[in-house]
């Protein structure tokens, strides 16, 4: 009887711990290396549990929290900033709208730091979030302390001494004595000059943190990568067609053909040209990535001044590219090239390639200025140099073939105005994603200029010029003087004429799911009719509260007309009154699956007109930095904390109460604050949400009969 006692406790303890759990996935150390002199190196190292990561430091604002490093100068001085070993993941992050870079397993923060006393304390707070595909942890902060001796000191030079002289005691033991000191966060560290290991104290930190998944392994990087290089092989083609290149193929074909003296060594000197070009053009990706750096790529990545450059540059290439200029490079130089191709041998084909790289960089440098633009601001290390791979190899290969297949000439279609309309439309195309870099400083620096609606007028104004022109309604050149459209240029005219009016809805609020990762997100949209269709139906509840009566409104706002509460007691008061239960949203700032769930799940009539009937809604964000008033702040008795911030005490409020540190985190409770139903997590499916709420209001209504 007794074994099937405990069976049943066991079984009870592994349910609660699969519905609610404090994560705990990094595990912090502290250590001094390198001491040398008066200088040594604090190096902080998270182990990360499989699944989860942390954010690097290199993230724009807006986004997830990034890992922060604030030390308590004294004693010591800072030489530098803060590095990251290994590199960051980087990869685009639609739901953010930005760039993401993350660590995942271990990394290492390393901080160079100078001595001005023998011995220091090294002391701080670092503050990080973590997160996995489907859970956020609440950011948080954590002390550190560690104590370095400089090797100057006469202490260390004493005691390396005795280190030299004296043997090791048979038994294994060390002469020195170790000091434990327990806290909440876990920190221990050897005595001062206990050994030789004092130089390499290490200060264990296990704590939690939020945040949400981005993306969490490897395989994001490889989609980025993979797309910088079809965005080159699509830059490479577009520049093959180009009128300084197009017009080329023939001569330079006929050369290989009929002035290498046999068919095989035509063939052999096509495929060096060939592979000349490619290491040219690659080799210009390599020279990008050696002059930014991996650090650089990652900064430039979510930098508001490299944003803003890139912006200039491709407005001079979009400019370019509609005629106004020709970007061309010194002739002095260009002739001194062409002079080195007259020799024989692959010295010879190699800067024939070459003269075709500088005498075509009128067409190919806004092309290739920007994919290396993009690649860049990917923050990829090795981006450049696949995106010049790409680039190279669709411009390469034409001319390998037609050295292969020289009948194929005779079916290329012959050079005129069509090559222009090729060149101006690329012109087009860059203008309008030229905006979308200075989307992102505007963005960045809430400048509230390029809101979403602007930004489309933009973006309709380009493409339906775009769309004039293949007609023949607006011509920028003599070449476009043509009095008869081609049905190509028809079809692309009704391409561009089709997307321009998709976007249309878009300056009323419309969401438009195909392009809404390139645009600014939809608050920013000062006119959107479907809020206005929100505040004419109401919530749902004929007695609903004032908005400014209630708490924090003036710092958040629900979705889809939803009439929320922001802070826990004057929630659970309302729907006492108005005898509904309460749904308790635990989310972030910070939260991509809390975005999405408000914009794949709620917006469903089963779910929103539940959530708008049914339901008094209380959206707690965790990592809201916003101070709260003297008299709220308290020390939390679940972790000893100092609690003086909104999102502080409802992350100690959920981990507390419902046992659990991340979000999305859903919870139906009564008047009482009394779970009715089990908890619901991050869950795309509609019809489990719309279920979970349905189970909560008859659980609900259940506790109101008895």
């Amino acid at each position: 009887m007794k074994k099937i006692w405990l069976m049943l406790l066991l079984a009870i303890i592994g349910v609660l711990e699969a519905n609610a759990q404090i994560y705990d996935p990094v595990d912090w150390e502290v250590a001094i290396e390198d001491v040398r002199g008066n200088e040594a190196t604090v190096v902080i190292t998270a182990n990360i549990e499989s699944g989860w990561h942390v954010y690097s430091q290199f993230i724009d604002q807006g986004g997830p929290i990034p890992t922060n490093f604030k030390f308590d100068e004294k004693g010591y001085s800072l030489v530098g900033s803060v590095t990251e070993s290994p590199e960051a993941v980087s990869a685009f992050d639609p739901n953010f709208n930005m760039q993401i870079a993350w660590h995942k397993d271990e990394v290492q923060f390393l901080q160079k730091i100078k001595l001005s006393e023998p011995l220091v304390k090294v002391a701080g707070v670092l503050e990080f979030m973590v997160c996995n595909d489907t859970n956020c942890l609440p950011p948080e902060e954590v002390p550190f302390e560690v104590t370095v001796e400089s090797k100057d000191s006469p202490a260390t030079a004493s005691k390396d001494s005795k280190d030299m002289d004296l043997a090791e005691p048979a038994d294994g033991s060390t002469s020195s004595d170790e000091e434990s000191v327990d806290t909440d966060n876990h920190v221990s560290s050897p005595a001062n000059g206990s050994s030789a290991e004092t130089d390499q104290e290490l200060t264990s930190l296990e704590s939690s943190s939020t945040h949400e998944g981005s993306a969490s392994d490897d395989s994001s990087e490889d989609t980025t990568l993979w797309g910088i290089f079809l965005a080159g092989l699509i830059g490479g083609f577009a520049a093959f067609l180009m009128p300084c290149i197009y017009p080329m193929v023939p001569l330079t074909t006929s050369f290989f053909t009929k002035q290498s003296g046999s068919r095989s060594k035509g063939i052999w000197n096509a495929m060096l040209y060939g592979i000349s070009i490619i290491v040219i053009y690659v080799s210009l990706g390599m020279v990008i990535t050696l002059i930014f750096g991996a650090s650089a790529l990652n900064e430039a990545a979510s930098s508001a001044l490299f944003n803003l450059l890139f912006f200039a540059i491709i407005i001079v290439f979009a400019v370019s590219f509609l005629g106004a200029f020709e970007i061309t490079l010194p002739s002095r130089f260009v002739n001194k090239m062409d002079a080195k191709s007259n020799r024989t041998g692959l010295i010879g084909i190699f800067f024939m390639a070459f003269t075709l790289a500088l005498v075509s960089f009128s067409c190919t440098g806004p092309i290739i200025g920007y994919l290396l633009v993009e690649a860049v601001s990917k923050g990829s290390l090795l981006g450049p140099a696949i995106g010049m791979l790409g680039f190279s190899i669709a411009l390469a290969v034409p001319f390998i073939l037609f050295a292969l297949f020289p009948s194929f000439l005779k079916e290329m279609p012959k050079s005129g105005g069509w090559l222009n309309t090729v060149k101006v439309s690329l012109g087009f195309l860059e203008l309008a994603l030229a905006f979308k870099f200075l989307s992102n400083v505007d963005l960045a620096y809430h400048w509230g200029i390029l809101d979403r609606e602007v930004f489309l007028a933009i973006w309709i104004v380009i493409f339906a010029l775009f769309g004039f022109y293949l007609l023949g309604k607006l011509k920028l050149s003599e070449a476009d003087k043509e009095s008869i459209t081609s049905l190509p240029r028809l079809f692309f005219a009704i391409l561009i004429f089709s997307f321009t009016v998709y976007m249309i809805p878009g300056m009323w609020g419309a969401p438009l799911k195909a392009i809404s990762a390139w645009l600014p997100p939809q608050p920013t949209q000062d006119f959107d009719l479907n809020k206005l269709n929100y505040a004419n139906s109401g919530s749902g509840s004929e007695d609903v509260p004032v908005s400014a009566d209630r708490k924090y409104t003036n710092l958040f706002e629900a979705p889809h007309g939803l009439d929320a509460f922001y802070d826990y007691e004057e929630g659970l008061a309302y729907a006492k009154k108005v005898n509904k239960p309460a749904l308790i949203d635990f989310t972030g700032w910070s939260c991509v699956n809390c975005r999405k769930i408000e914009a794949s799940v709620w917006p469903d009539p089963s779910v929103l007109n539940q959530l708008k009937s049914d339901f008094v809604l209380i959206s707690l964000y965790v990592d809201d930095k916003t101070e709260l008033e003297e008299s709220e702040k308290y020390t939390s008795e679940f972790s000893g904390k100092r609690i003086s911030r909104i999102g502080q005490k409802w992350s100690d409020m959920q981990a507390s109460v419902f046992g659990t540190n991340s979000q999305p985190y859903y919870v139906i409770v009564d008047h009482e604050g009394e779970q009715l139903v089990p908890s619901m997590a991050f869950d795309l499916n509609i019809e489990n949400y719309a279920e979970f709420l349905r189970k909560g209001t008859e659980a609900f209504k259940k506790t109101i009969k008895n």
